[in-house]
């Protein structure tokens, strides 16, 4: 019972801090509008156009600029004030919304509308991301506080995945995909208020002479120099590419394996959501990153199961529990990963190595819809889902290999920030010595 005490009091920890407290209830409703208009919209695209190449277009389109904008919003999240940048790109993201929302509530949509609108979606979010990432640890200001709020962002991330296809699926029986769009749109008010209200500690001046490229270059030298930083992102690069792909699929799976209807679709997000919510508080529960690199590997394994055995599933209620455990498994890869990431790193080089993990999560993804959209088109979404399971499980073996050092590393990153918070402000910071790739 008093380990059980132990782990609830820790739950919630980050929410003791007024600023996180503020910011969770803001984007925790934004959220929600956002999960509606990503089920909306893979469902309103192959509605309109019955074209899975199109369906993995958008999602690809959506996602791309990460690439490209990805870099620079790194630099900028550890020039800028991060604060000023979401409020920028939260509100860019409101617009999109409500411009989509009056075109299809007046009937004027047209699919390079959507194409065009999923562009501008992709920019504003490979933008926002970084500084996204980045500010968590202004919120909390303790970096003991990290793993808690990252694990709690991921539940308030997936308990709105469970809300939102619900809404969105009766929702659209009940009226059209146009109203789902209208009310993401007014969600977004929510997280752009709590901004306003944040009152944040200013981080330190620091003065920069280098260009904005050789920054970036730095960043991505300190990253890839370590293997507790080096790991996280390649296999979030890797699992976003191969083995998460499956949403792009689910309205086919929906509508011609299942025989189903949005409402049906709704059901297989929210299910994964389910899943993805309880990975996610157990995640809350843990004190310590060290045992994560573990939890990844599991969690890698745990999702290359789910998507093969659902490939064969022609049960709507099979087919829904398997999502349960997909969601486990997608949750334990993510939040592991950056959790790791966010803890280990240096705070000068916070946002350009956060814009890493952006690039790898937002720029493999719309490549990893057009990879499943492609096999689909080629041969079936069940065979398009079974050739990720098969890859994803070889990962996960190269994971079990690497994980003692992964783990060594961990540990000699964590000792390397405790020490220096323990020096004199004027001293150099301590070298990382096992974490470093040899």
């Amino acid at each position: 019972m008093s380990w059980l005490k132990d782990k609830t009091g820790h739950l919630f920890a980050a929410l003791g801090a007024r600023n996180y407290r503020i910011y969770f209830m803001g984007q925790g409703l934004s959220l929600i509008g956002t999960w509606m208009q990503r089920t909306t919209m893979g469902w309103f695209v192959y509605r309109l156009t019955h074209s899975a190449f199109l369906l993995g277009l958008v999602g690809f389109l959506s996602q791309i600029p990460a690439v490209v904008f990805g870099p620079l919003a790194g630099d900028w999240a550890d020039k800028w004030n991060r604060v000023t940048i979401m409020k920028f790109t939260q509100t860019a993201a409101l617009l999109q919304s409500l411009t989509l929302a009056i075109l299809v509530l007046t009937n004027s949509i047209q699919i390079w509308h959507i194409i065009v609108l999923s562009l501008f979606q992709g920019i504003s979010e490979s933008i926002d991301a970084p500084a996204r990432q980045s500010f968590i640890i202004q919120l909390v200001e303790k970096r003991s506080l990290l793993p808690n709020a990252i694990a709690l962002n991921s539940a308030m991330f997936n308990g709105a995945r469970l809300i939102g296809p619900s809404f969105a699926g009766l929702i659209i029986a009940a009226t059209n995909e146009g109203v789902c769009f209208l009310i993401n749109a007014i969600s977004y008010l929510a997280v752009i208020g709590s901004l306003f209200m944040l009152v944040l500690k200013p981080l330190p001046v620091r003065t920069i002479t280098d260009g904005i490229f050789v920054r970036i270059k730095k960043g991505w030298n300190y990253a890839f120099s370590h293997l507790t930083m080096a790991i996280p992102v390649v296999n979030i690069a890797f699992i976003v590419l191969f083995c998460m792909s499956y949403a792009v699929l689910m309205p086919i799976f929906a509508k011609d394996i299942l025989h189903g209807s949005s409402k049906t679709m709704g059901y297989l997000m929210s299910m994964a959501g389910i899943g993805a919510l309880a990975g996610a508080i157990y995640l809350a529960s843990h004190k310590t990153v060290v045992l994560l690199g573990k939890l990844m590997v599991f969690g890698t394994m745990a999702l290359s199961i789910g998507l093969l055995l659902f490939s064969y599933s022609t049960n709507l209620l099979l087919s829904m529990g398997l999502m349960l455990f997909i969601g486990v498994g997608m949750m334990m890869q993510t939040t592991t990963c950056n959790t790791i990431l966010q803890t280990v790193v240096a705070e000068d080089m916070r946002g350009r190595v956060m814009s890493l993990h952006t690039m790898a999560f937002m720029g493999f993804a719309p490549i990893g819809s057009l990879i499943a959209g492609s096999l689909s088109s080629k041969w079936s979404a069940p065979v398009a889902m079974r050739i990720s399971g098969l890859l994803c499980i070889a990962w996960s073996i190269l994971g079990l290999y690497m994980l003692p050092r992964f783990t060594t590393g961990i540990r000699s990153m964590l000792k390397t920030h405790e020490l220096e918070s323990q020096a004199p402000a004027d001293t150099e910071p301590l070298p990382p010595v096992m974490g470093k790739l040899s």
